[in-house]
């Protein structure tokens, strides 16, 4: 092991090689790429078998709704499935008086147009009911790797600094550390519609688009870096 080697391997500088650690951060925003719509479609009944029967056939036009915007719907999941009794309340012994099915899905949408077309669509569905958007980046977008890329500039920018107010220069890198590089993702409450059509009247058959205005993304990446300093002359 070299004399230099020695000093990079120690974990505080020496005089020949004084180390210096810093910081360096990115914040930046960014239109979103995707908004995620979770869809709530309900069923009730006193027959057991109607109710369910009710339950699938109110799933599948969900489900059919959601497929005719074809490429603008990025994903499509069904979550939970309940089917639950519901109880008298009064009356000697247990007897079911109703049951309640539910289903839950989500779909991501890359079409802001289609989604406020869609979700109105999905609203005026009797028994059915819609929340959201939550808006969001992709996890493979470029921005996030331009926020990495910013805060590590701005890492060896601020080293540069400190070592110009030394009358010296960086000499090596020594560590770099990603302390988390975070996407926050943006939810527009203004923008949820919640609605269960079937208390609500006849449906529309020309119910208007909702206009929903997507929330910009806060992009924040955090590095730290040490280096080592050529020697100065204090």
């Amino acid at each position: 092991m070299t004399h230099e080697d020695q000093n990079l391997s120690v974990p505080y500088g020496t005089p020949e090689a004084p180390r210096l650690a810093v910081r360096g951060e990115a914040h930046l925003e960014a239109d979103p790429e995707l908004a995620r719509i979770g869809i709530t479609v309900n069923a009730r009944g006193t027959d057991r078998r109607a109710a369910l029967d009710d339950l699938t056939h109110r799933n599948t036009a969900v489900l059919d709704l959601v497929k005719t915007y074809g490429d603008a719907v990025d994903t499509l999941e069904t979550g939970t499935f309940t089917l639950t009794p519901e109880l008298t309340k009064h009356g000697r012994g247990e007897r079911v008086r109703t049951y309640h099915g539910t289903v839950h899905l989500t779909a991501e949408l890359n079409d802001f147009t289609a989604l406020g077309e869609l979700t109105t669509r999905l609203a005026d569905l009797e028994l059915t009911r819609v929340d959201g958007p939550w808006w969001s980046l992709r996890p493979t977008s470029p921005v996030h790797a331009a926020a990495r890329q910013q805060a590590v500039r701005e890492a060896v920018q601020r080293a540069r600094e400190y070592a110009e107010a030394l009358g010296t220069t960086l000499a090596a890198l020594v560590e770099l550390a990603d302390i988390g590089a975070e996407g926050r993702t943006a939810q527009f409450d203004r923008a949820m519609v919640r609605t269960s059509a079937a208390f609500a009247g006849p449906a529309d058959d020309t119910a208007p688009t909702l206009d929903l205005e997507p929330a910009r993304q806060h992009i924040h990446a955090a590095v730290n870096a040490r280096f080592t300093l050529h020697p100065p002359t204090l």
